[in-house]
């Protein structure tokens, strides 16, 4: 038996506002319902994000667990934050955690829903 991953599914109380964020940063396209906004990239699994009134950001770091995150990698770590804070986002930790000449390290933000993600020296 094998197991292949063919969605990542996102909770946000505003849907539009973290959808938009997803889709400025990493481009593709959307298809859009009530309740879901289907992302599709080339090279990744289909990222949907659904609809969730309730839904509470996790208060990491210093708070609640994470719960679950992206790690993203990149050629550019500059352009990448100037993306990422231009499209929504915002930084959980300063720029200078990443070293770029030994590609160690991750800069760590929040989408505007509260979500985690990483980005990475490729």
């Amino acid at each position: 038996m094998t197991f292949s991953l063919t969605s990542l599914i996102v909770d946000a109380a505003d849907l539009e506002s973290e959808s938009s964020f997803w889709h400025r940063l990493l481009g593709g396209s959307i298809t859009r319902t009530t309740t879901h906004h289907f992302l599709q990239l080339d090279g990744f699994p289909v990222i949907v994000i659904q609809h969730a009134p309730g839904q509470v950001p996790p208060q990491w770091p210093g708070g609640a667990t994470q719960q679950m995150h992206f790690d993203l990698a990149t050629d550019d770590a500059a352009t990448a934050d100037t993306r990422v804070l231009d499209a929504g986002g915002r930084r959980l930790r300063p720029t200078d955690d990443v070293v770029a000449s030994t590609q160690q390290g991750s800069r760590v933000y929040a989408s505007p829903a509260g979500h985690p993600f990483c980005l990475r020296s490729a």
